[in-house]
């Protein structure tokens, strides 16, 4: 297998991407993150995810590059990161007691062929009612002002929910490593 390069600068993804046990270095691809005007956020997921593949195709020949990229979609409006504890606050008390729809999407770039594959994994999260102070008391103990929709599944964040429904558990935490196993495999054959 050739080298393998993840484009992000994201500690939840590299430490996601080691659990597959292959040797892989991590390099943040430095691209522009605003939507497109009109853009559904399938497609936005999609194309941003392969930008930062191929933000770094330039550098590193003979690799397989990955990008990801994920929003949380709550009716019509898209929750980024939120960046702060207000914003924080106010993207988990309007999820309080809904579904919210995660949008994970991948690319995997072969550099020596320059094919690519480029995939999105959905996961729907119902979040319990949440009360002011149990917002409150969570940002202040998880901080994930970094995440989408604002909390860490994989830390207390799972305490606000009522379920979790996907394939690819991973996929919520920022990279979908079923799916990413697939496309190492489809470039195996």
């Amino acid at each position: 297998m050739a080298n393998l390069i993840l484009a992000s600068s994201s500690q939840y993804r590299r430490k996601l991407l080691s659990r597959l046990q292959l040797p892989f270095e991590s390099h943040s691809p430095e691209i522009d993150e605003s939507p497109k005007f009109g853009e559904s956020p399938e497609d936005m997921v999609k194309r941003l995810s392969e930008e930062k593949a191929r933000a770094l195709a330039s550098q590193y020949n003979h690799h397989f590059i990955i990008g990801s990229d994920q929003v949380a979609v709550l009716g019509a409006n898209v929750l980024t990161k939120p960046g702060g504890f207000d914003a924080a606050f106010e993207q988990l008390k309007s999820q309080s007691g809904k579904r919210v729809l995660f949008l994970t999407g991948l690319a995997l770039l072969n550099t020596n062929t320059n094919v690519i594959q480029v995939d999105m994994v959905t996961t729907e999260v119902a979040f319990r009612q949440l009360t002011n102070q149990e917002i409150t008391n969570y940002l202040l103990q998880d901080e994930p002002y970094d995440c989408a929709g604002s909390f860490k599944s994989e830390g207390l964040g799972i305490t606000l929910f009522e379920g979790i429904y996907g394939t690819d558990p991973t996929a919520l935490v920022g990279l979908p490593l079923i799916r990413l196993g697939e496309m190492l495999r489809n470039f195996d054959k």
